[in-house]
């Protein structure tokens, strides 16, 4: 092979990757699209509009519970098997949606979906740093997470047109064929791995104890919950700040996830680069972003601008959040790595009430502008205490070692 030709070879990431990133699609969509289908879920099985949001507050509450104990539970499990069978569990939440003869039922199924999502991430993570070398981590964790970005971009706005035309059952059964079909790819192209060796569960609880992992993990609570004080609210905040039609909102959403989209490979390449510059950097620059809504919303122009810019850097932090966990307890990085995705989506749900909070004491949308940015800053300084704690000469020696 000629020196050009092992270039090319190393620019391209397995295509074993892409299998995962299909899956993180089908997973993405199934807990995001609920938001576009609240309306029509809330007339057909006649509940109030809060009671069917609580459909969206069940599944995070199935992820933040399933990641561990799923986690824990599936340590000597062979790694494809194990991605098939969380794959089962999510097809069969989805489909029990789809069929759910009452709202009881339905916020039940949410729940099962949502078992998987932490687990599956966090042992896909895994599996996806397994198949390259080690300065081709971040970019091959960014490759599975590109599918929560196409989700964004594709899945829930294609979800939501479907269940607006044909019920919001059918939405469910499209989640679910598109899970098949992802089930299947990990199937064919995914080669059996053996369980990484483990001590059993009290040594993974042992090994989690690194303080070095809670100030990760707090870094990821933190720095893109200040993403949900506004995200959650950003359709009302554009109606009714920007003035935009449902149409505009709808064409401004696309426009954020195009960011999403490019934002999670960049996130990868830079922190392939340097993991914990990379990682400061753009926690500053999505804080910036945050706090210059507060004035951007009240221009269109602006608007649609921030929001790309928006995308770019909230996904940017996906991979280089995500690698920093795992890199901070290599004895655990499944665990790690799950208990990582059930901390993006505790920063989900405290965003969302710290931003549904401001807004019921009478606060104005731009204050949501700067709850953001604040939150976000108080992940930059426990990602500035974690980089001060790999430069001590004891734990600088441990990574380098792993």
């Amino acid at each position: 092979m000629t020196a050009s030709a092992a270039t090319a070879a190393r620019a391209h990431l397995p295509i074993q990757i892409y299998a995962l990133t299909a899956a993180a699609f089908a997973i993405g969509t199934t807990e995001f699209v609920i938001m576009g289908l609240l309306p029509e879920i809330a007339a057909d099985l006649q509940v109030s509009i809060p009671s069917a949001g609580l459909l969206v507050a069940g599944y995070a509450l199935g992820v933040v519970v399933g990641a561990p104990i799923l986690t824990l539970g599936t340590l000597r499990f062979e790694r494809k098997s194990l991605l098939l069978a969380l794959m089962g569990l999510f097809i069969a939440g989805n489909v029990i949606a789809a069929i759910a003869p009452s709202y009881t039922v339905l916020l039940l199924a949410r729940v099962v979906a949502a078992l998987c999502h932490g687990t599956f991430f966090g042992v896909g993570a895994v599996v996806a740093a397994s198949l390259v070398p080690k300065e081709r981590q971040a970019s091959a964790i960014a490759l599975m997470f590109t599918g929560l970005a196409l989700a964004n971009i594709l899945g829930v706005p294609g979800g939501t047109a479907v269940g607006h035309m044909f019920g919001w059952r059918a939405t469910f059964w499209c989640v679910s064929a598109i899970g098949a079909a992802a089930a299947v790819a990990i199937a064919i192209l995914i080669r059996p791995m053996p369980a990484p060796p483990s001590r059993g569960i009290a040594y993974e609880l042992v090994a989690v104890r690194n303080p070095s992992l809670w100030l990760a993990l707090g870094t990821t609570v933190f720095g893109f919950g200040g993403v949900f004080v506004i995200l959650t609210f950003i359709a009302p905040i554009l109606q009714d700040a920007t003035g935009m039609s449902p149409n505009g909102v709808a064409i401004a959403l696309l426009v954020f996830g195009a960011g999403l989209t490019l934002g999670n490979p960049v996130g990868g390449r830079f922190a392939d680069r340097a993991l914990m510059p990379s990682l400061i950097a753009i926690l500053i620059a999505l804080s910036a972003l945050q706090l210059v809504f507060g004035w951007a919303m009240f221009n269109k122009v602006a608007a649609f601008a921030f929001l790309f810019c928006w995308g770019v850097a909230a996904f940017a932090t996906i991979a280089p959040l995500q690698t920093r966990v795992v890199r901070s307890t290599p004895q655990a990085p499944a665990l790690a790595s799950s208990l990582n995705i059930a901390g993006f989506n505790l920063g989900n749900a405290c965003g969302a009430f710290i931003g549904g909070a401001l807004i019921k004491y009478g606060f104005g949308y731009p204050i949501l502008a700067v709850a953001g940015a604040v939150v976000t800053a108080c992940g930059i300084l426990l990602a500035l205490a974690g980089a001060r704690q790999d430069r001590r000469p004891g734990v600088a020696e441990h990574a380098s070692a792993s």
